[in-house]
């Protein structure tokens, strides 16, 4: 007797995605995530087949005073080549071509089901750029934690620490954008962002069948879609990018009236001096990136005008959607639900 394999629909999933008039409707997305970092990242196509090789300089040269008819010794500036690799994430869709043409509306059906693939590709790739790390995952890539992760690195001034010294830990990101700074890449001929492939009707294998001492596989008629993402993270230049690690989840509770408490006062001090970090936010773009439990009270440390360095601004989009603009000194404020309140601290 064969087993269902669990990564194909069933019967009851198909019920699930129709109406009681057979029609497929729209999804809840009740696991979607806000994830701006994906749109505003700069891609950069890499010089590498598996990634981007990148120049860095690591030490300057030696430059003298000179008195007249006396010579100098030559010298050289130092520099290092670092690699940066790419993971490639992708996912296959199989959906039995009778079940997904159930309802006469395959394509419907079909894009009910690529919805949810391309959200989890998004969910998984931006909680890589901020957390990935080759030493526990290969095949992925290094985001942006592990490579500020110690206040005795190299890179340690631009870890700018909060007050947290629990579990409910998180971090808020100021990066600055550019082909000198931190980017995104792909390998060299390929192409940038998320591909989504109709391998169209195709013959497909399950599980094998055993009836007495004889076995035989399976198969099925299935319609097929592949998804790839192939991408890297470059930080060319570690000035570029600020973490602020340690800020506590637990005491934003504290927040009452229209005066913030002496934490967010602290925590707005901390994006200054992030700010003031930044080698040079005029050859980038720079942005601000926080999980909602930050991103809730500095809305409303805004509205209330609580603090005059913070602002937001209200305006409809052409769709005629409301959208709204919250900005630290100019420096735009996104929502990122991939920054998690669990961190380790920073120490």
């Amino acid at each position: 007797m064969a087993v269902l394999s669990s990564v194909n629909l069933t019967l009851a999933d198909w019920a699930k995605r129709v109406d009681p008039q057979g029609n497929t409707p729209v999804i809840a997305e009740l696991l979607s995530q806000t994830n701006p970092i994906l749109s505003d990242a700069v891609y950069v196509e890499g010089n590498l087949p598996t990634g981007h090789r990148v120049v860095i300089q690591t030490g300057l040269p030696t430059v003298y005073w000179r008195a007249l008819n006396v010579g100098i010794a030559a010298s050289k500036g130092a520099t290092a080549q670092v690699d940066e690799g790419c993971g490639i994430l992708e996912a296959r869709s199989e959906v039995d071509k009778d079940l997904a043409m159930l309802n006469g509306n395959t394509a419907a059906f079909r894009l009910s089901e690529a919805r949810m693939f391309i959200e989890s590709m998004n969910q998984t790739m931006a909680t890589t750029m901020f957390y990935g790390d080759v030493a526990t995952e290969p095949k992925g890539f290094t985001g942006l934690a592990p490579r500020y992760s110690s206040l005795s690195a190299g890179n340690a001034q631009n870890i700018v620490v909060g007050g947290g010294a629990s579990t409910d830990n998180t971090s808020i990101w100021l990066v600055c954008w550019g082909e000198n700074g931190v980017f995104c890449t792909f390998p060299k001929g390929s192409a940038a962002g998320l591909i989504q492939q109709d391998l169209g009707e195709q013959t497909v294998y399950t599980e094998s069948s055993t009836a007495g001492a004889a076995s035989s596989t399976l198969r099925m008629q299935a319609l097929v879609e592949r998804y790839q993402w192939k991408t890297g993270l470059v930080v060319k230049d570690w000035r570029q990018a600020v973490r602020i690690p340690n800020v506590a989840i637990s005491g934003f509770s504290a927040l009452t009236g229209k005066q913030a408490p002496t934490a967010f006062e602290t925590i707005i001090h901390k994006m200054a001096i992030a700010i003031s970090r930044l080698k040079a936010p005029e050859m980038g773009r720079a942005v601000f990136y926080m999980n909602r439990s930050v991103y809730s009270v500095l809305m409303r440390l805004a509205f209330e005008k609580s603090n005059a360095a913070l602002s937001i601004q209200g305006a409809m989009t052409q769709f005629g959607t409301p959208s709204m603009t919250l900005s630290f000194l100019g420096i735009p404020i996104r929502l990122c639900d991939a920054i998690t309140n669990t961190e380790t601290l920073v120490s």
